[in-house]
């Protein structure tokens, strides 16, 4: 049961003949008065029990975009269902509006919609479905709370997809789709064409030219269906807030990009996110599916505050298979956790595949070291200084060990890896 403001102001009312006729008598009538009413008002009421609510599934959503959750609301009562029905979601999951009015008669039923925007990525589910009915004279309701399981899964919101086409281009150059001015080592023969000025000399095949009485020279691709190891550190580290987004969004629009990048190379691209386990697994040679995939299976990922046990997730990357392969770290470039936890284990990996280590810079530590206008300041920029040299010499020890290094800031990260990949795949060094 619940009260209305209403039946409050009815009883403030009840000032008036008091003021009248001071005396306990009168205030002992009055609140019987209310009390009748109330006890008249709730029987009158509809049976939240005669209500029945159902959903239809949500579905799924990019961050920042919306999606609408329906409600079927039946009433199979015979009285008319009239009051607020709210349909409870976590605050990150931007659920508008938060109660909707109900007036049902009965035998009838009605679509409610709950305009859901969420701004966290992960899956968001919905709690209970509050109904409350109120009486005809609007005192008292009657209130019910029932479990009406409702699922959004936000997505992330892959803003380096705009970066998509202007790579394409450059793959399908690179491909053969387009002129080849250069030849590296491990590519394979595509076809045959006339020769144009600037073409590599080499390139010329001499028994085709005496064929056709003029110059032809050979268009090489690099080989296809190379493997792509992806794997995102969901450790400690990755935690931290850049810019007031974390570390790990960041690193997963980078391997968004590449995953994409690599499957219409028609690479195999396997991502993996771990910490001490490996929490998220994505695998396949389908570039549509395998990006969908990798998208989905990645939104409910949270950073851990454990240290990321690279002895397990290098164990899954060997146990992929024999075959060579571009292994991509994405792992904040932290001296401590790095020398102390991936240094020991890259010596295995180098032998076998190409390892390249991509980190999130903070562009704050590099506003912090040219800002020295105060005292404080100049602190500050001392420990940022001191910071960026702590990472210059991990950067250093990692590239020792045959390990390509890719440190930049959240907006830059994935173009940069992005680009790497495409020099690695013009130089055929896959």
């Amino acid at each position: 049961m619940a009260i209305t403001p209403r039946a409050a102001w009815l009883t403030l009312l009840g000032l008036v003949p008091v003021i009248a006729w001071p005396s306990m008598t009168t205030v002992r009538w009055w609140l019987l008065a209310v009390a009748v009413l109330l006890v008249i008002d709730i029987w009158l009421a509809a049976s939240p029990r005669r209500v029945t609510v159902s959903r239809s599934a949500s579905g799924q959503v990019r961050l920042g975009e919306s999606v609408t959750s329906t409600l079927l609301v039946t009433n199979t009562g015979t009285r008319r269902a009239r009051g607020l029905l709210r349909d409870a979601w976590p605050p990150s999951s931007g659920a508008t509006p938060a109660r909707h009015p109900v007036l049902l008669p009965g035998g009838e039923r009605a679509r409610i919609t709950t305009t859901l925007t969420p701004t966290r990525r992960g899956d968001h589910h919905s709690d209970r479905v509050t109904l409350r009915l109120a009486g005809p004279l609007g005192l008292a309701a009657r209130q019910r709370s029932v479990e009406v399981p409702g699922k959004l899964r936000a997505l992330h919101p892959f803003p380096s997809r705009k970066l998509l086409p202007s790579r394409l281009a450059q793959l399908r150059q690179i491909d053969g789709r387009a002129a080849v001015r250069t030849r590296g080592q491990g590519t394979e023969f595509d076809s045959l064409r006339d020769y144009v000025d600037g073409d590599d000399v080499r390139s010329i095949d001499w028994r085709a030219t005496a064929r056709r009485r003029h110059l032809v020279v050979r268009t090489w691709q690099p080989e296809q269906h190379r493997r792509v190891v992806i794997v995102i550190d969901t450790g400690r580290t990755s935690a931290g807030r850049i810019d007031d987004a974390p570390r790990l969004d960041a690193a997963m629009d980078a391997a968004l990009l590449l995953t994409a990048l690599a499957g219409h190379a028609r690479d195999r691209v396997t991502v993996l996110a771990g910490d001490r386990t490996v929490r998220a697994r994505v695998t396949g040679t389908d570039r549509a599916r395998v990006l969908h995939e990798t998208i989905s299976t990645l939104a409910p990922v949270d950073a851990a505050l454990v240290e990321s046990d690279w002895n397990v997730l290098a164990s899954e990357v060997q146990r992929l298979g024999n075959q060579r392969a571009l292994v991509v770290l994405l792992t904040p470039l932290e001296p401590a956790a790095i020398e102390e936890g991936l240094l020991p284990v890259l010596p295995a990996l180098t032998a076998h595949h190409r390892v390249v280590l991509a980190s999130v810079a903070d562009p704050a530590v590099e506003r912090m070291r040219h800002t020295r206008s105060r005292v404080s300041e100049t602190y500050a920029a001392a420990a940022a200084e001191r910071t960026t040299l702590l990472r210059a010499r991990t950067a250093a020890a990692v590239t020792h060990l045959g390990v390509d290094v890719l440190d930049a800031p959240p907006d830059a990260l994935p173009a940069r890896l992005a680009d790497h990949y495409l020099a690695l795949k013009r130089a055929g060094l896959l």
